[in-house]
């Protein structure tokens, strides 16, 4: 049974979904007029954890992310650079999905963009302007959040200390234009010569931040949506003002979980382009080889905790992932001269410790236990390694259940073979069975063939491990 934290309850839930086997998840996505930052790929990499476990369970996913491809950094953007918000938000587009298709992410069954689903904001704020919950002035429509009973409920906090945030944020003119200062914009006039806009009843203008994820999300998921997800700095304004005008417009619960994630710290500061500390994905993937070491640093930790990213724990990742890949490898090696039949013993701990990795999951996704399962696996893969007589369908099944688990957290290849050549799988192989039999000169002079190709080989307790020179 699978709990989760509800930031709305502030306490973990036994999860529910509205439809049997059938999730709706909603997760906010990027505004792209830049490569994504750290911070995004960290929401990205939990979320896309979070639908592989649910689907690891049984469920399917229909899972929907937006594009916020009109905002004020756009249109600047576009300016700055003398060509049309068009162009700046296809570039960002392309680069977020070629930059996290490396990261192993799962593409949304659908990625919405807000200029894709203008009609339906406006038919939205219509609506609004309608039930009296949303009002004209000077052709921006404001939303009357005071009228929501129980807005603000998600960011727990008080109307009071809601309103004194938002009058010290807001500029006078637009002030002067609110009922309330806690009103926030459904729809903006945009009257600029050359920048984007579009008619509608209140004259030319664009949409809100706010307003595009919940048509998008009651678009494709319905009135009523399982998970909404995005970083916990989401929680206010955003996701607050997209439960008031969602379940202004409906009059039903638009989420019954809301689920929030960490933030990125760099070298123990908070990420900050003030700072100087500021990273790109597509940065990182230039700096590094392996781009699963990125994913299992950001996979691997809970996804509400935060996360520090820094060339330690870089390297501490590479080394646990390491472990992991030469532990598989060894067992896949020995695979060819194994015996038919099982070894039960082995069979209960591998079941042992896939039960141990679910119960972790089951809470909140807690991923650093469910690590903590995975790789007590290892140990039992590197130990079956070493045995002298090994059963392939147990050693099938250890290899399997290590494949499932890891699948989970987005790590779908735990042998890269493509590193090396058929030779040199054959002379590991070999080497391992020289260990074995004690044969350590000849155990040696293959190391030494190795080292000459520029493959390290060492003997650590864990068994066997190899890397590139």
């Amino acid at each position: 049974m699978i709990h989760v934290y509800n930031t709305l309850t502030h306490q973990k839930e036994i999860f529910k979904s509205i439809q049997p086997n059938l999730i709706t998840m909603y997760v906010c996505g990027p505004t792209i007029y830049n490569y994504i930052h750290i911070g995004n790929a960290r929401s990205a990499i939990a979320f896309d954890t979070i639908r592989r476990y649910f689907e690891f369970r049984g469920y399917e996913v229909n899972y929907v992310s937006n594009f916020t491809d009109v905002d004020d950094k756009i249109i600047n953007r576009a300016h700055e650079e003398g060509v049309s918000e068009a162009t700046i938000t296809e570039k960002y587009a392309q680069a977020f999905e070629n930059d996290t298709l490396p990261l192993n992410i799962k593409p949304a069954t659908v990625r919405s963009k807000a200029t894709e689903v203008i009609p339906d904001i406006i038919s939205f704020v219509s609506e609004l302007i309608t039930k009296g919950y949303a009002y004209e002035a000077d052709g921006d429509v404001y939303f009357r959040a005071r009228q929501f009973k129980g807005y603000g409920i998600l960011a727990h906090q008080d109307l009071n200390e809601l309103e004194a945030g938002a009058s010290g944020r807001l500029d006078p003119e637009e002030l002067a234009k609110k009922e309330d200062a806690l009103d926030f914009a459904v729809w903006k006039s945009e009257n600029r010569p050359g920048v984007i806009s579009w008619d509608s009843p209140w004259g030319n203008g664009r949409p809100g931040w706010h307003i595009e994820c919940s048509v998008m999300a009651q678009k494709y998921l319905g009135n009523t949506i399982d998970v909404h997800g995005g970083g916990i700095d989401l929680a206010f304004p955003h996701h607050t003002n997209e439960i008031a005008q969602s379940e202004a417009r409906t009059g039903q619960t638009f989420v019954h979980y809301w689920l929030h994630n960490g933030f990125v710290n760099i070298n123990d500061e908070k990420m900050s382009k003030s700072l100087g500390n500021f990273i790109t994905l597509h940065d990182m993937l230039e700096r590094y080889d392996d781009p699963m070491t990125i994913r299992y640093l950001l996979s691997t930790t809970q996804y509400r905790r935060p996360i520090n990213y820094s060339e330690d724990t870089l390297t501490q990742a590479r080394v646990e992932l390491d472990r992991i890949r030469t532990a598989y490898r060894n067992l896949h090696f020995r695979m060819k001269d194994s015996k038919d039949g099982r070894n039960e013993a082995v069979e209960f701990d591998i079941n042992e410790y896939k039960t141990q990795f679910i119960a972790a999951m089951d809470d909140d996704f807690n991923t650093q236990n469910a690590l903590a399962a995975i790789f007590e696996l290892i140990a039992l893969a590197n130990t079956y390694s070493e045995a002298a007589i090994i059963q392939r369908d147990t050693a099938m099944l250890l290899l399997d259940t290590m494949t499932a688990l890891m699948q989970v957290f987005g790590i779908e290849t735990l042998m890269p073979v493509e590193q090396l050549t058929v030779e040199q799988q054959s002379l590991l192989e070999q080497r391992v069975i020289a260990r074995q039999n004690k044969d350590f000169s000849e155990s040696d002079r293959i190391r030494d063939i190795l080292k000459l190709q520029d493959i390290i080989v060492e003997d650590t307790a864990q068994g066997q491990r190899w890397h590139k020179a």
